[in-house]
């Protein structure tokens, strides 16, 4: 018999029964709890902080040290991966440790002036005639090559043959034509599918309606995986534990089918009427979701046995609620780093279809750079960390309520002007807001061009246990009863994702020997492209200027890839013609990455990418 202790959890009061010397990260991920784990739950972050109130538990490390004051120890602090439960017991997650529904960016442009879906409903012309092992089907208004249809399908025609009308389900995701399914009725005007964005940490998903394009829905949720690491690499290095890949599959076809159920629930539509689902992801969420062992995307040479081929599988095999024979097609991969929502993004952008030379910054916990026009793609991927999304900064959060999104330092007194989403008292900094904030301490003096933060200039400026620090609000004026700070260790973070990502741009700029005059349009994709003050993003230095370029914000252009191929069959050749297309560099082992990321480790850069502000 288990040896069992009850442990709550506050502020949600939920109780669950677990047994006694369980890790605590892992009881709050089964108790449904989003809880930040950006290493996941290797003590390497210190995010996943929780007070003990009462109850005993026993350290399995001492990396707590690197990240808890001697304060914060005092009060009861402890990284939820680092301790085990021992008694019955009573905990508080605080708010910065929990992850709430970020702001969501639904999608680019999106529009389709010719509607070829993959999936059609047509009504079966009588009479079913038999010819040999099986009947003669004709499809009304169908003039295509004769379709495919498995023994169940057939045997459920054999069973309603008698009553018309009947309507098929045809579908061309495996670039052939296959009925999928059988109805009773004219259930022709019956067709929808799923346009889903299946990203590291948010899933967006559109309902459409395959005859006319409309879009019924939308909505969106976190990934569920997010607790087990909210890095590529940590979600690699879970699915290789025992059951690992199994649950992160489970944890995001749960988040999936979430989306699904309130889609359908509140548009009344029944989940067999979705016929065709097409996914952008990046490759490592296309490999978790289909249940692919992503391992080998750990090495170097994972490169080239990553299959530039769409991934397609049945809803029936994902356990996806949809019709059971829908086929569920995910944007092809180009790299281990470089995927489907990249292809999207491309797509999307239509630099392919363009003379001029563009360059698109898809900028997330993994950064996407590709350079290109009608006649080539080259492209890159670049570790730029989660900070440019609020991850990994001391007092960083995603664009949620209560996050700073935008500020402005004043000379005179270096005091900080901000606006916070949903109006409220702050609670953390987001993405865009810690750009906006290492631009202005920058512009302000109080940041050096080496990244440092300067003592002497303001009493804002103090010291802290990681090194300096700039109170950017202080207690009075938070949510979180504390101050908000810059901390140096924030911008050491900052600093390395900004050079790695500057650092990039600047290795394909030099392999095409081409400079920031010859750039015509940029493109810049996300959260990051819609949100993010691109004047103080270029006086950081994150990515060159470019004079001559017109800037497109593109939204969510994995999510527009997915509505585009979900709606046009042509639009599926084309993201495997971009996919086989576009040459990759991998940053990892190319010898010019190191001297460009070095020189990229100064606010902005050199002179060469920043005639207006660099040196």
């Amino acid at each position: 018999m288990k040896d069992l202790v009850t442990i709550i959890f506050n502020p949600m009061g939920k109780v669950v029964e677990v047994e006694r010397g369980s890790i605590l990260l892992d009881v709050i991920r089964e108790a449904g709890i989003m809880i930040h784990s950006i290493c996941g739950g290797h003590g390497e972050c210190g995010t996943c902080r929780v007070i003990l109130n009462k109850g005993k538990v026993s350290k399995t490390s001492t990396r707590y040290r690197k990240w808890l004051s001697p304060q914060e120890i005092s009060e009861g602090y402890h990284l939820a991966c680092q301790i085990r439960v021992l008694s019955d017991s009573e905990f508080t997650i605080p708010i910065e440790s929990l992850v709430f529904s970020p702001k969501i960016l639904l999608s680019a442009e999106m529009k389709i002036e010719d509607i070829k879906p993959a999936s059609r409903k047509y009504l079966i012309e009588p009479p079913f005639l038999r010819t040999g092992e099986q009947g003669l089907i004709r499809l009304r208004g169908y003039s295509g090559p004769y379709p495919k249809v498995d023994e169940e399908v057939y045997r459920k025609i054999l069973s309603i043959k008698d009553k018309e009308p009947i309507t098929a389900t045809l579908t061309m995701a495996n670039n052939y034509p296959e009925i999928i399914d059988v109805e009773i009725g004219d259930r022709t005007d019956s067709n929808y599918g799923l346009a889903i964005d299946l990203g590291t940490t948010t899933i967006v998903t559109l309902l459409v309606k395959l005859t006319n394009g409309k879009i019924l829905g939308s909505i969106s949720e976190l990934n569920s995986q997010i607790t087990y690491g909210e890095a590529l690499v940590a979600r690699i290095a879970y699915a290789k534990e025992p059951e690992g890949l199994k649950k992160l599959q489970r944890k995001a076809v749960e988040s999936i089918n979430d989306l699904i159920d309130r889609l359908t629930s509140n548009l009344g539509i029944k989940k067999e009427d979705i016929t065709d689902i097409s996914i952008g992801g990046n490759t490592v969420m296309n490999h978790l979701l289909a249940g692919l062992d992503p391992a080998y995307l750990s090495y170097v040479d994972g490169n080239e046995k990553v299959s530039r081929n769409p991934i397609i599988r049945k809803a029936k095999d994902l356990g996806i609620n949809a019709n059971t024979r829908a086929y569920i097609y995910c944007l092809p991969n180009v790299s281990r780093f470089l995927g489907g929502d990249a292809v999207g993004d491309v797509l999307a952008s239509g630099i392919y279809d363009s003379n001029e030379l563009s360059l698109l910054v898809d900028m997330g916990t993994n950064g996407e750079i590709i350079f290109g026009n009608n006649l080539w793609l080259m492209s890159a991927s670049c570790a730029s960390g989660p900070a440019f999304e609020g991850g990994g900064i001391k007092f960083g959060i995603r664009a949620m309520q209560g996050g700073i999104e935008h500020l402005k330092i004043s000379p005179e007194t270096f005091e900080a002007e901000y606006t916070v989403i949903g109006d409220t008292r702050p609670r953390g900094i987001c993405g865009s807001g810690i750009i906006d904030a290492a631009a202005e301490m920058f512009s302000v003096g109080i940041l050096d061009f080496t990244g440092k933060i300067v003592e002497g200039r303001t009493p804002l400026v103090r010291r802290g246990r990681d090194g300096l620090e700039y109170i950017l609000v202080p207690t009075e004026k938070t949510a979180i009863r504390r101050d908000i700070v810059i901390t140096q260790r924030d911008m050491d973070y900052l600093m390395d994702s900004k050079a790695a990502t500057c650092g990039a741009i600047i290795v394909l700029m030099r392999k095409l020997k081409i400079s920031i005059y010859e750039i015509k349009n940029l493109y810049l994709a996300g959260a990051f492209g819609a949100y993010a003050d691109l004047k103080n993003a270029t006086k950081f230095g994150i990515f060159p200027e470019f004079p001559n370029a017109k800037i497109h914000p593109l939204g969510n252009g994995s999510l527009a890839g997915a509505y585009t191929t979900h709606l046009s069959v042509e639009k599926r050749k084309k993201t495997k013609e971009i996919a086989e297309k576009m040459f990759y560099v991998d940053l990892l082992v190319d010898t010019m990455f190191s001297d460009a990321y070095s020189e990229s480790l100064y606010v902005p850069g050199r002179k060469e990418f920043f005639p207006n502000y660099g040196f």
